[in-house]
């Protein structure tokens, strides 16, 4: 083992294997059989900036609905797009399915953590994990869970994100050449069940002997991190047009950008102030409420129009979707948020 002498590694694969996640993209410890790469990097993508509670149900439909990468490759973009709604990090489904076509033409994923690297949307981090889950390489695999056990264990002061090269190399130190895999799963679920961000479980965990951060008394307050820049908002419109039928007007956001490829309510481009854009020629009723959002690196509010729209009605922009084919389901969270508002108001009109 690289951790040398005093068994870390051994210890907390041990304790991994009586204590490990039940999860549905993992094989338990002790079992001879190797995870599925596929369900291994779905899960991975899924789980970019997102927490395991929130991912479990969306790994479980796409997994029901294209259990292999074939058919994930061959699936429709928009009824992806349309699973992935409300997972947020929308690039992260474009990027999904181009992955999965590149894969399915290949015949399937590459072994080796570089392979593995030159796949769409796949960096060093993801590629790292699925070489050492997948296929039990000695791979590095460094994630916020093991940033922060990390930063405990060896009491690394420097805030983050300029810790983060001693971070990884004191997590290579303890990387072991023998199961890699669990290894880098258990070190991921010591981070998330013990070694918690606050009131960590020092008294059970299986490296509090090791431990310099509490050896200190200071394990709850690393790693520290520099102060937050404060996120600037922006303002924008969106038009929630019905037509007699009961269609709604749509549009889907370009491919590139934020939401890109996600259907949503038409409008002007967000920014400092909100443009009026209305996609067809109506009255167009303010309903006096804003749907309000925080994206990673702003917030917004979106004032809403409403609109009862005329059977032959043209828009310019957008297309009319059933009400039999509408699901609010397949809409992004910040235009679920416009949609339940809106729909509040056209019940009170009628």
């Amino acid at each position: 083992m690289r951790d040398g002498v005093d068994g870390r590694a051994g210890a907390l694969l041990a304790w991994y294997d009586a204590h490990a996640r039940d999860l549905p993209w993992r094989v338990p410890p002790g079992r001879a059989d190797r995870p599925d790469p596929y369900r291994v990097w779905l899960s991975e993508v899924m789980l970019q900036q997102t927490t395991v509670a929130a991912v479990r149900g969306y790994f479980e439909r796409f997994t029901t609905r294209w259990p292999t990468v074939a058919a994930l490759a061959a699936a429709d973009d928009a009824d992806v797009m349309g699973e992935w709604a409300g997972l947020g990090y929308y690039a992260r489904a474009r990027n999904l399915l181009k992955c999965a076509r590149v894969v399915a033409g290949m015949g399937g994923f590459p072994q080796t953590r570089a392979g593995l690297q030159e796949l769409p949307g796949i960096g060093p981090y993801t590629a790292a994990a699925i070489a050492a889950i997948a296929f039990d390489a000695p791979e590095v695999v460094v994630d916020g869970n093991v940033e922060r056990v990390m930063a405990r264990m060896f009491r690394i002061e420097t805030p983050l994100p300029r810790a983060k090269p001693e971070i990884r190399e004191k997590a290579a130190s303890l990387t072991p050449d023998a199961r890699p895999g669990d290894y880098a799963q258990a070190v991921m679920d010591l981070g998330a069940t013990i070694c918690t961000p606050k009131s960590p479980a020092c008294g059970i965990c299986p490296w509090m002997d090791h431990c310099r951060a509490r050896a200190a008394g200071m394990a709850a307050e690393l790693p520290k991190k520099e102060p937050k820049k404060a996120k600037p908002t922006r303002y924008g419109i969106a038009y929630v047009g019905r037509r007699a039928d009961g269609a709604w007007l749509l549009e889907r956001r370009p491919e590139r950008g934020l939401l890109g490829g996600m259907l949503g309510w038409p409008g002007a481009e967000w920014g400092e102030v909100a443009q009026e854009a209305p996609p067809a020629a109506a009255i167009w009723r303010d309903i006096g409420v804003e749907a309000r959002h925080t994206f990673t690196h702003f917030h917004l509010y979106l004032g809403i129009r409403t609109a009862t729209l005329p059977m032959d009605c043209v828009p310019e922009r957008g297309e009319f979707v059933s009400r039999h084919d509408f699901r609010p389901s397949d809409l992004p969270t910040v235009m679920r948020k416009v949609f339940d508002l809106a729909r509040d108001a056209f019940e009170t009109v009628e």
